[in-house]
């Protein structure tokens, strides 16, 4: 076990990757600079875990907060979340993305050097692949960015391979998202985005608690089996978990890697809807909307990599998903 700064550690994912690394027996420290994570995370973290907290305010942009971090701590191992995610706005906002996104995580991998710290797992995406030239997606796949955001990635693995191609000091793991979805069963975290979201499931979740009046399905003469789109949705705490998996690997074996961390299952719009009504027990409105530019068909995993490298498997299903979501919002929505 070691010691582990968590970059965006507030934030949705990172929130759950605090909990699975403090289970696992990690020292956890988070750096975030709150500008996408609920001010009271902390305390909830604390709640969860039954510990203290060891948690800095402060931007990856900093690098004098960095290198001040960086002395307070002796870090075995760096897990970086904190960027920008939405594939829209990055496309209205391409400096904001390149800025945060590359120059963030340049400034935190300098911090490591200058540290001597040389073992990092990157928060990366599915999104690096554009469109399929086959299915499931396996981590050989043409890489092929179509919005900043996708780029930004690419940019941030091309620098890690280039820089372990210079210092074979350089470990890291770099993990490849798909589509992250519920809440901690504790009902004390999970996601909360602070506009309109991206993402289905909060989506859908803000028209269960009537934030929103229904919700819009973009497209519906898909080649799926309902005609909507077909995506890889996997439990954030499954994801979680894939992250202890991975800086487990860099800290034991100090083996680099890329994994795709998904399911290998495909659920539809209509799929996610249903379970979402099952939750909540209510039905759920909507409305066919015309499609959006660059949406696609199906979009899914092949896990075999993780299972084989990492031993990581996702354990928990959709209604798994939609059951722990509606638990959360139902808890914020009522405190």
């Amino acid at each position: 076990m070691g010691t582990i700064l968590l970059t965006g550690g507030a934030g949705y994912i990172g929130s759950h990757t605090y909990v699975e690394l403090v289970s696992a027996g990690h020292e956890v420290v988070i750096v975030d600079n709150f500008s996408n994570a609920r001010a009271d995370v902390v305390e909830r973290l604390q709640s969860i875990t039954d510990g203290p907290v060891t948690c800095y305010r402060g931007d990856v942009l900093d690098k004098t907060f960095l290198a001040d971090v960086f002395r307070r701590h002796h870090f075995d191992a760096v897990i970086h979340f904190a960027a920008l995610k939405a594939v829209g706005e990055s496309v209205q906002k391409p400096l904001d993305y390149f800025e945060v996104n590359c120059a963030g995580f340049s400034n935190l991998l300098m911090a490591m050097k200058d540290a001597g710290v040389f073992r990092v797992v990157f928060s990366s995406t599915a999104t690096v692949y554009g469109e399929p030239v086959s299915l499931p997606y396996t981590e050989d796949h043409r890489i092929a960015p179509v919005s900043p955001y996708a780029q930004t990635k690419v940019i941030c693995e091309t620098l890690l391979r280039q820089l372990k191609e210079s210092d074979d000091r350089w470990t890291y793991g770099v993990l490849r998202y798909f589509n992250p979805a519920g809440a901690h069963d504790s009902a004390l975290i999970g996601e909360d985005p602070n506009d309109i979201p991206n993402n289905l499931m909060p989506y859908i979740a803000k028209v269960a608690t009537g934030e929103l009046p229904h919700l819009n399905v973009f497209g519906n003469d898909y080649d799926t089996p309902d005609g909507t789109g077909v995506r890889d949705y996997i439990h954030v705490v499954d994801l979680a978990q894939g992250h202890v998996q991975s800086v487990n690997k860099l800290i034991d074996e100090g083996d680099t890697h890329v994994v795709n961390l998904g399911t290998g299952t495909g659920y539809s719009v209509f799929d996610m809807l249903k379970s979402y009504e099952k939750a909540c027990g209510k039905a759920l409105p909507y409305e066919i909307a015309p499609r959006r530019a660059g949406d696609i068909d199906c979009f899914y995993a092949d896990p075999t990599t993780a299972r084989d490298y990492l031993g990581f498997e996702a354990k928990r299903g959709l209604d798994d998903m939609c059951q722990t979501s509606w638990n959360w919002v139902s808890r914020i929505r009522n405190s």
